[in-house]
């Protein structure tokens, strides 16, 4: 599983880095980090509504797992800045270790709580939005019948057309006027709920 797609990342395998990046002031501050660092535990107070003492607390505990390092550890106390080590944080699939794949399933729960909260949000506010950004948003969804395969070959063509845009979110530089910041989704699920049967495909 990945947050992003991409090849700048670190890696969680460890079920307690896994559990502990699961905290969602820790995801934010990740977050945060990767889009406004490096800041303080005192900024990140101001973007998150956490008092300083947590911020710190959360960096802390991100930077033992290596999601976080302080950008200048001479820096006085809380005032030190926190920066990502990576763009992007992946983590396992699939485990035969039961405490890795517990931990990790999880983990994906709790990051796809994130995006529904946060799509959630976006789609109450979108009435603010031009008419050209609304009709370019997309909200759809199609069942397909592929095999694994086919699921992974799929989603490394859609990985290749999204990374021509990655290197935006790091240099302003290359943002052509009028570019917005696009969270783009990418979630395809095996349906459990449904029997398998011949047709058509649904589409909504």
């Amino acid at each position: 599983m990945t947050d992003k797609p991409g090849n700048r990342q670190v890696r969680l395998t460890d079920p307690r880095a896994l559990r502990a990046y699961a905290h969602p002031t820790r995801m934010a501050l990740v977050g945060l980090l990767r889009r406004e660092g490096p800041f303080t535990a005192t900024r990140a107070a101001e973007l998150t509504g956490e008092s300083v003492a947590s911020c710190s607390y959360h960096l802390r505990m991100l930077a033992k797992y290596g999601l976080v390092e302080e950008a200048d550890p001479e820096g006085p106390g809380r005032e030190k800045p926190w920066r990502a080590t990576a763009e992007f944080t992946d983590w396992p699939g699939y485990s035969a270790d039961p405490a890795v794949a517990q931990a990790a399933e999880a983990l994906t729960l709790a990051v796809a709580e994130n995006y529904f909260h946060r799509m959630t949000r976006a789609l109450e506010a979108r009435r603010g939005l031009s008419r050209q950004w609304q009709e370019a948003e997309r909200f759809s969804d199609v069942t397909l019948y592929l095999t694994p395969e086919e699921l992974v070959g799929l989603g490394q063509r859609v990985d290749a057309l999204v990374a021509e845009y990655i290197d935006r979110a790091t240099d302003p530089s290359l943002r052509p006027e009028g570019a917005r910041r696009v969270p783009y989704l990418q979630i395809a699920y095996v349906d459990l709920e449904t029997p398998d049967k011949d047709g058509p495909e649904e589409r909504s």
